[in-house]
């Protein structure tokens, strides 16, 4: 049943009534009729409201539930995010700090190797042809710290390319100095 729209003249009927009863008394039997048919819709109307008002209610819960599912979903989002992110510049200054503390390492070893190197020109034209004597403890300064085959032809293939004579920066006796300390430590090494 499709409840309509109360007229302004029941309304203000019923109005009356609602103020003064004797009014009720005096009305005739059609004027009664029409105020209950009145009051008969406005109650379903009342009711279809009502209905409709729980329907919206509901649909309101509804989406709300949608809507915090949702907010909790994104918020699950933005914290793994911010986990990632946080562990990805954590990654990132511990690849910066290792790149600090090798440029650092290698500018200590150029300042030793030039240190080094000036010793020994240093010792070179005072005359000293034993350079042996300018090498601290049983093994070679070329090749300190190499314990292994392997590392020790790696070692003698990196100093020739820096030191061979055909580099702008090469020296011969440099290069027999290598080669002298290569072969005695390939010796101690036992490789032939």
């Amino acid at each position: 049943m499709d409840a309509k729209e109360p007229k302004e003249t029941d309304i203000s009927i019923l109005d009356e009534v609602m103020r003064d009863e004797t009014i009720l008394e005096e009305m005739s039997q059609k004027e009664l009729t029409d105020l209950k048919k009145f009051l008969f819709e406005e109650r379903i109307r009342v009711i279809q409201e009502k209905e409709e008002q729980k329907e919206v209610y509901e649909k309101f819960l509804k989406e709300r539930l949608v809507f915090q599912e949702e907010m909790k979903a994104l918020n699950k989002k933005v914290l793994a995010e911010r986990k990632r992110l946080k562990d990805e510049s954590s990654f990132f200054d511990k690849k910066l700090q290792i790149l600090q503390n090798g440029f650092l390492q290698l500018d200590m070893d150029r300042k030793k190797f030039e240190r080094e190197k000036k010793q020994y020109e240093e010792q070179r034209r005072n005359g000293y042809t034993n350079t042996s004597s300018y090498y601290k403890g049983s093994v070679p300064d070329f090749f300190r710290g190499v314990n292994n085959v392997l590392g020790l032809k790696k070692r003698y293939r990196d100093l020739l390319k820096i030191f061979h004579p055909d580099n702008l920066c090469g020296d011969g006796e440099t290069v027999l100095e290598i080669n002298r300390q290569y072969d005695t430590m390939r010796k101690r090494m036992g490789e032939k």
